[in-house]
């Protein structure tokens, strides 16, 4: 079977979508859904692997590790020149689970998890702290409605 690249384009989004629902899915059962063969399915992976839309695996925490831990969005301003150094303190914070710039008001958001409100409450105060840092507001998550 040859497939064009708009094809394969769609096989790649429809292949992605599997994956994302359970990466642990046997190439088999993906061919099987697909329409595809398993060989078509081992290079489609192959080849977002390696054009790097598939940057790697990783574990996804479920429902229980959720209700043992408190997780909020922090928005940040920062001063532009100090950009580097404040990413660099960022990083270090391990309670930091992402981290995104973003367009608008604020500068960046971070995504934080912590086992309780009290730490969670003195990881904001250090974000606060950072040098570059000039104003931070944060949102406590009560309840995910979808992840994918």
């Amino acid at each position: 079977m040859t497939v064009d690249s708009a094809s394969r384009r769609e096989l790649d989004s429809r292949l992605l979508a599997l994956l994302r629902q359970d990466s642990r899915t046997a190439v088999s059962e993906l061919a099987s859904l697909l329409g595809v063969s398993r060989a078509h399915v081992y290079a489609g992976i192959a080849r977002m692997e390696q054009d790097g839309t598939i940057d790697g695996y990783t574990v996804r925490l479920g429902d229980a590790h959720d209700r043992s831990m408190v997780h909020a969005h922090v928005m940040m301003t920062s001063r532009p020149k100090l950009i580097a150094e404040t990413h660099d303190a960022l990083v270090a914070i391990p309670e930091l689970t992402s981290l995104y710039a973003i367009a608008g008001e604020y500068d960046l958001i971070a995504m934080v998890e912590a086992p309780s409100l009290k730490r969670l409450n003195d990881v904001i105060d250090a974000i606060g702290m950072l040098p570059g840092i000039d104003r931070t507001t944060s949102a406590v998550v009560l309840a995910t409605r979808l992840r994918r």
